[in-house]
């Protein structure tokens, strides 16, 4: 889509509205862990045959990273997606103590949070995002009652990025045009591949979730993690990559994760970039309804 329709006040206005419209259909659930709030939205009804699952957001997102995936997955069981702690409506969270890793707190208060919603020892299926993606592996590790895991994009892989086109600091920005411009360019060099998928709705969910952001998870992400995590996790595990996702060579990754490991299996996505769930999400959407099922 060009720029200036991308831009367009009547586009945006719809964007705006459709994010309202779906957030409407959640109920909100604020929690405090340790002071520090985490807010969760719940789609969805129970089902006694089917666990919740549970979305995490990739980094500089939030919960509308999986807008076009809520409702077909929330049709026959609960879906609860959080902000992840310093991100969108949720609190930032402490500082990591003496001894803990940079994302240690952060794990803690999603653990001890969902754990005051649905029980502590209720079993969940679960699906990440990018850097959620990264978080979901070691999530499912701390909760140990995860039924089946995806991971989509997953960051955490260690190996090498394909990115030939630098991202713009958008906070750098003099004034509200050049601080658009700059989050454009950045969705189109990051989080998708075909220009016609880059629409209003998409720069509405990356511009709010961008300005939503304060952790920092590019040093978590590129720390490394996600082999030793999928070691550990023994259950089934879903593991998608958009072919053209520039945060790795996602066919040979695909490879290389899937070998040894026979709980795992992986699909790479035709013609989609790194926000796979939103550029092919009826593809997605049925993958997922078939692994989850």
């Amino acid at each position: 889509m060009p720029e200036h329709a991308i831009f367009d006040p009547a586009a945006d206005a719809s964007a705006h509205r459709l994010i309202a419209r779906l957030d409407a259909l959640s109920t909100h659930h604020d929690v405090l862990h340790a002071g520090r709030r985490v807010r969760w939205r719940r789609f969805g009804e129970d089902n006694d045959q089917r666990p919740p699952l549970v979305l995490l957001h990739g980094g500089h997102g939030s919960w509308m990273h999986w807008l076009r995936n809520i409702e077909p997955l929330c049709a026959a069981r609960a879906v609860w997606l959080p902000d992840m702690p310093g991100f969108n409506d949720s609190d930032t969270p402490p500082q990591p103590g003496a001894g803990q890793a940079p994302l240690d707190p952060a794990l803690d208060a999603l653990v001890g949070s969902l754990a005051a919603l649905i029980g502590a020892d209720a079993p969940i299926d679960l699906a990440g995002f990018s850097f959620g993606g990264l978080v979901a592996s070691k999530f499912a590790l701390r909760l140990g009652h995860v039924h089946r895991l995806a991971l989509l994009g997953s960051a955490g892989h260690g190996t090498k990025r394909r990115m030939d086109v630098q991202m713009i600091n958008w906070r750098e920005a003099k004034d509200r045009l050049e601080e658009r411009s700059a989050l454009l360019h950045n969705l189109r060099a990051l989080m998708l591949h075909d220009p016609a998928a880059i629409d209003a709705l998409a720069f509405a969910i990356h511009d709010l979730s961008c300005h939503g952001t304060r952790f920092r998870s590019k040093e978590v992400s590129m720390a490394g993690g996600l082999q030793a995590a999928l070691d550990a996790f023994a259950g089934p595990t879903l593991l998608l990559w958009g072919e053209h996702d520039v945060t790795a060579d996602s066919r040979a990754l695909v490879a290389q994760l899937v070998a040894g490991r026979p709980q795992c299996e992986g699909v790479v996505i035709d013609d989609a970039g790194h926000w796979v769930q939103y550029e092919q999400a009826m593809e997605i959407n049925a993958l997922l309804l078939r692994f989850f099922a």
